[in-house]
């Protein structure tokens, strides 16, 4: 399996040429509690959000990300956590996450049910951390320590 995951990455690189970009959120609600989805691909839980659609900027992204994975709204952007773009962040492409943290409202509403099977507020000291998807560990991590990270 790993050759072939290698002969398909080598591919990919050669068709994109460039990594792909995301907006990925860190939803928070008024009471302070974090949203995560639970993804469908893995069962692991992560924060929602996707690839910059061609014509889309990011904050477009963030708000349609947002609402496609969880049905919450996106009402402010608090600020930028980090930038990341590391090669092996992402298990299936390389792609650079743009991380912000969000204020956010609504109820809980999966409108991509092929991506995401569960969604979940968790208060600061409840987050699963240790077994999240791609590196959303890190950026939690980094997040909760207050830092801004170009990585």
């Amino acid at each position: 399996m790993g050759q072939v995951w290698r002969y398909i990455k080598t591919v990919m690189g050669i068709i994109f040429r460039h990594p792909i970009t995301g907006a990925t959120i860190i939803p928070v609600l008024p009471d302070g509690s974090i949203v995560l989805i639970q993804r469908k691909d893995t069962g692991q839980w992560g924060l929602p959000g996707g690839i910059v659609d061609w014509g889309e900027d990011v904050i477009t992204t963030a708000k349609r990300e947002l609402k496609e994975e969880t049905g919450l709204e996106l009402l402010n952007i608090r600020r930028l956590v980090g930038v990341y773009s590391s090669m092996d962040r992402d298990p299936r492409i390389h792609s650079i996450s743009i991380l912000m943290e969000a204020e956010v409202k609504g109820e809980f509403s999966i409108k991509d049910p092929l991506e995401v099977m569960g969604v979940k507020a968790f208060l600061p000291d409840d987050l699963p951390l240790g077994n999240l998807c791609h590196d959303h560990d890190r950026q939690l991590n980094d997040y909760l320590q207050g830092l801004t990270v170009l990585a």
